[in-house]
């Protein structure tokens, strides 16, 4: 009679398609991995590049950018235009939300005198051709304010914000990289900043994904809720 052969997989070839299976998993979360670094990286550089642009301008002018009385007359390019004050600050030496838009004309006067690339122009409305934007297409923010930190409520201080639509994660790698990796304090704190009519980032939310775990100075960045709407600022 003749013998019949045993179908199915060799202990051999099973082995070889787990290691093929466990190689494309390591490149898939490699690469995961590399995606996640680049945009960290992105993060932290443009942070730098736009805090040596403003004290690049401060050693120049002796002034603050959006606050500077002197920049028509002594920054090519800069325009008179009335929702932002004509162009110029009020010389308080600071950089201020409201009547004269001094936070978004900063950007006008810092990209005009050349400190960073790309030229924005003040409007009464905040978009791509007034701010520069995060890598998630979030307008950034340099201004005089306390929104930072747990409910918002910090010393006022000249601040730079990175926009919202960060992924939790992301912003705690940065914090971890450039700071003490705590949302409440030291120079990179948690921003509920986000662009007018957008969802601000929320802190303790036990309903919702939040982007830190609870409010005050003890407070971690919540990244198991997984958040992807979070941001921060970089304290001057």
């Amino acid at each position: 009679m003749k013998k019949q052969k045993q179908g199915g997989f060799t202990l051999i070839e099973i082995a070889i398609v787990l290691v093929i299976i466990g190689l494309l998993l390591g490149g898939v979360l490699k690469g995961q991995e590399l995606i996640t670094s680049a945009r960290v990286r992105n993060l932290i550089s443009q942070q730098d590049g736009i805090k040596a642009a403003y004290f690049g301008f401060l050693d120049r002018y002796r002034a603050l950018p959006g606050d500077y009385t002197g920049a028509v007359n002594n920054i090519t390019g800069v325009l008179a235009s009335s929702p932002c004050n004509a162009g110029i600050g009020n010389g308080n030496g600071r950089i201020e939300a409201g009547a004269g838009n001094e936070d978004v004309l900063a950007w006008e006067h810092i990209s005009k005198a050349g400190f960073i690339n790309g030229t924005y122009t003040c409007a009464a409305t905040v978009g791509p051709a007034t701010n520069p934007t995060n890598p998630y297409a979030i307008a950034l923010r340099i201004v005089y304010d306390g929104a930072y930190g747990s409910t918002s409520t910090g010393a006022q201080r000249h601040n730079l914000k990175t926009g919202n639509q960060i992924p939790v994660d992301i912003i705690a790698e940065v914090d971890r990289k450039v700071d003490d990796g705590l949302p409440n304090t030291g120079g990179f704190q948690f921003s509920v900043y986000t662009v007018s009519g957008g969802t601000a980032p929320t802190e303790g939310a036990t309903t919702t994904p939040a982007c830190t775990s609870a409010a005050g100075t003890a407070a971690t960045w919540n990244t198991t809720n997984g958040s992807t709407n979070c941001g921060g600022a970089s304290l001057f």
